[in-house]
């Protein structure tokens, strides 16, 4: 469950073609910002507007005056950037997303139809189609000690290499509010995390992650 393909249905991001070409979501994570510049260029001018150095922002996103986008960054079509939003760039962000008050997201794909409406921060992540984040629910991307952060399933470990990795939220995934995803949290689709939980390893999909660690199967 923790490759690309297991977890998100490729057809709902502008970066699909690109991802299909990799394995693991973490590969992705050093590649976002020249996706996007390799994307850019390439879009219709008749619907995507370049505003600065490596912005593109469709004609029909819903940006706030309050809001800041720092390049590079990809705005799809029918998205809201709501009051006080940062966007600190590498951040490509699909058709229908919400992107709302006071959220912060770096490096980052969020997949067509993602909500971050409240509060959130998402950084070194990838979130799947229709993922949803409670009000202050978080990724935390570093790990106390600053080592390359493992991705475990099991007994099994993924090493990433990499200092600085998110959490990987499958299609449907629903984080409920104030919970923290620890570095390397993967949940597959259909996951749920139950409000003001801490997530550590994997929850598998269609499984529901409770506050006291406990993880049992959707019915």
């Amino acid at each position: 469950m923790l490759t690309i393909k297991d977890l998100f249905d490729l057809s709902h991001s502008l970066a699909g073609e690109w991802l299909a070409t990799l394995t693991w979501p973490h590969e992705a994570l050093g590649g976002i910002g020249d996706l996007i510049r390799a994307l850019g260029p390439n879009l219709p001018a008749e619907e995507y507007e370049r505003r600065g150095e490596d912005v593109w922002l469709h004609k029909t996103a819903d940006i706030a005056p309050s809001a800041l986008i720092q390049g590079p960054c990809l705005l799809g079509p029918g998205t809201q950037v709501r009051h006080c939003a940062f966007i600190r760039g590498d951040a490509l962000v699909g058709t229908g997303c919400v992107v709302g008050n006071s959220t912060e997201l770096k490096n980052v794909i969020l997949f067509d139809q993602v909500q971050v409406p409240h509060f959130n921060y998402v950084g070194d992540s990838i979130l799947g189609h229709k993922a949803h984040m409670g009000a202050g629910a978080i990724t935390a991307n570093v790990k106390a000690d600053k080592s390359p952060v493992v991705i475990r399933q099991g007994t099994e470990r993924l090493d990433t290499g990499r200092k600085k990795v998110g959490a990987y939220l499958g299609d449907g995934a629903e984080v409920g509010c104030n919970a923290v995803l620890g570095p390397g949290a993967v949940l597959g689709r259909g996951a749920q995390v139950y409000p003001t939980s801490y997530v550590r390893g994997t929850v598998p999909a269609n499984h529901i992650h409770k506050a006291d660690g406990t993880q049992v199967a959707r019915r």
